[in-house]
């Protein structure tokens, strides 16, 4: 709890969505426990606290409001239409904020998406979480304010703002993946229609439905069996399995094409959280190809590539190490950033890595970037692969001349690289959201144009020239002092928790730069929350990378549960010599 009584700030923003029209107020809450949910609709750590919120909101709802503040980080999700689009798309059922121009991020000084903030009865900010994985303190922080107010008799229950939008009525919505089947027929991730759709070879008519419709987990028959929010499919060289990856449940699932059956192949639908869980456990896959003999995961939720065997059913890391960023070399010390789409073709691997907006692949057991410049730089532009800008791609499908064309998300575009030539070229634009391109046995290219809820052919032969924009993610940065500054990560365990030290060290930290020449010393892996670095008085400005966890567990119970919380930071930072010798980032942020 805070130990200082901090005003909450008015809310502030472009527009409201979920609300029916309504522009909502602090006064309009008073009375209710508000959670105020900053996040950026790219971002699949949001995207983890949105599925963490929605039993609370359940539980708590007639006494809590949870309020979305979208505060973007790319271009594109400054668009209302695409956050529209998004709030729909990942089942958003509490009213967003449109906080464009980043005013309440600033108002309550976010440093990380996501972030939580708790607003008292009485309008008092009293608690800041960083990251994912607080649904369980947060649940005994609402518990404590919830007994605290009513016996003040300032907690008022009732109905909350929350009015739903409605949908069009279409045969897709927001699909995400798409392969051709041994009949010439397309299977479709039907996204947030939970199932997967089998259509004609042209993509236009339905031919059969898996899965129920609604968001669930079952195995079983195609009628009964469900899905949440699945994306990546493979086929496997049987010839009747198609593997699925189902996202929200953090699970591999299995169709039988020919029975329609579903089964789940790995994972045990809880979310991976730390090299220390039980091996099994899978985070966000959003992508699966098959390729070196096995199917490989684009795990977007901790930033890696796995491997899975079907004979066996085992699962294992195949490159990256859980850092969020870009570095190239021998798998698996790699680091990627979200990684959302696969596609192998002879001894290449290609891979969409959406938060560097960057097109990757790895190739006689190294990871190479063919275009892509790190975590906040971005755009629409051609020419050789050092210099082409990318905004968060999702999609990629190999070609048999070697080239591979990108569903460029966020630019809504089709891009094509050539590695003969080392140039990246535009193949189409103007599309909405495309998420997957595939290219079939007869040559067609369809793209998943996801935020038109459609399969789309294109043109054979087109090619345009995009000079356009290069875009940086514009947050405020944080001035440092040159030479030694010293970062904290200050961290309190949930109410009821304490630090958990029984395999070892309960804590961990890894700090990085962007550029790399920013950091003089203190790079590197830790057991400290606390690290003494030294910055390079002749680099103006860049961005720390932070990575920290902490270990928990529930405090004088006999069988305590053991709990992980981690967060990336990516700092932008200027060295001013008029600048601060200490960071804080709050990793827990209950006292703070």
């Amino acid at each position: 709890m805070m130990t200082a009584r901090v005003r909450a700030p008015e809310f502030r923003g472009r527009g409201w969505l979920n609300t029916g029209g309504r522009e909502l107020t602090l006064a309009d809450l008073r009375g209710r426990l508000v959670v105020l949910d900053f996040w950026t609709f790219c971002c699949i750590n949001c995207l983890h606290v949105l599925d963490e919120l929605r039993p609370l909101e359940e539980k708590y709802g007639d006494a809590l409001v949870v309020i979305g503040v979208h505060s973007p980080k790319f271009e594109h999700e400054r668009d209302p239409v695409a956050l529209a689009a998004a709030v729909e798309r990942y089942g958003v059922h509490h009213p967003v904020l449109d906080d464009a121009d980043m005013v309440m991020w600033q108002q309550y000084a976010a440093k990380a998406w996501p972030t939580l903030s708790v607003i008292d009865p009485e309008g008092y900010v009293v608690a800041s979480m960083a990251g994912e994985g607080h649904a369980e303190g947060l649940s005994r922080l609402l518990d404590e304010l919830i007994a605290t107010h009513e016996a003040k008799g300032t907690l008022r229950r009732g109905d909350g703002p929350y009015v739903a939008a409605t949908a069009d009525d279409t045969l897709l919505r927001f699909p995400g993946k798409v392969i051709e089947l041994p009949s010439g027929n397309l299977l479709v991730s039907d996204s947030a229609r939970h199932s997967v759709a089998e259509l004609t070879p042209d993509g236009d008519a339905l031919v059969r439905r898996i899965g129920t419709g609604e968001r669930g987990r079952a195995d079983g028959p195609a009628d009964r069996a469900s899905f949440s929010e699945p994306q990546g499919l493979c086929l496997l060289p049987d010839g009747r399995t198609v593997v699925v990856a189902d996202t929200v449940n953090h699970l591999l699932r299995g169709v039988d094409l020919e029975s329609g059956e579903v089964r789940t192949l790995a994972g045990t639908g809880r979310q991976w959280r730390s090299v220390d869980d039980d091996g099994v456990s899978l985070s966000s896959p959003w992508d699966v190809a098959w390729f070196s003999d096995r199917v490989v995961v684009a795990m977007a939720g901790i930033h890696q590539l796995w491997w899975f065997d079907p004979a066996s059913g085992d699962t294992g890391v195949y490159a990256g190490t859980t850092v969020e960023s870009l570095r190239d070399g021998p798998i698996p010390d790699v680091w990627m950033a979200q990684p959302s789409g696969l596609s192998a073709y002879g001894e290449k691997l290609w891979i969409a890595d959406s938060e560097t907006s960057a097109l990757r692949w790895i190739e006689a057991g190294e990871l190479h970037t063919a275009a892509g410049q790190g975590l906040f730089d971005f755009g629409h532009v051609d020419g050789a692969g050092k210099e082409a800008l990318l905004q968060h791609p999702l999609g990629v499908g190999a070609l048999p001349d070697g080239s591979v064309l990108v569903a460029d998300t966020y630019n809504g575009a089709v891009r094509r690289y050539d590695p003969a030539t080392d140039e990246m070229s535009t193949v189409d634009s103007g599309l909405a959201e495309p998420s997957d391109v595939l290219v079939t046995r007869a040559g067609d290219v369809f793209v998943v144009e996801s935020g038109a809820h459609r399969l789309v052919r294109l043109a054979p032969g087109t090619v345009k020239t995009v000079e356009g924009e290069r875009h940086r993610t514009e947050r405020p940065p944080s001035p440092l002092a040159p030479g030694e500054v010293t970062l904290d990560v200050v961290f309190t365990p949930a109410p009821g928790q304490k630090l958990d030290t029984t395999y070892g060290p309960s804590t961990r930290l890894v700090v990085s730069a962007a550029p790399p020449e920013l950091l003089l010393e203190g790079e590197g892996t830790g057991t400290a929350l606390s690290r003494r670095l030294v910055l390079n008085p002749a680099v103006p400005q860049g961005i720390l990378q932070v990575v920290a966890q902490a270990a928990t567990c529930d405090a004088d119970v006999e069988h305590a549960a053991c709990h992980l919380t981690r967060q990336d930071w990516g700092v932008p930072v200027v060295v001013d010599p008029t600048g601060p010798d200490r960071l804080p980032l709050i990793l827990r942020g209950l006292d703070a």
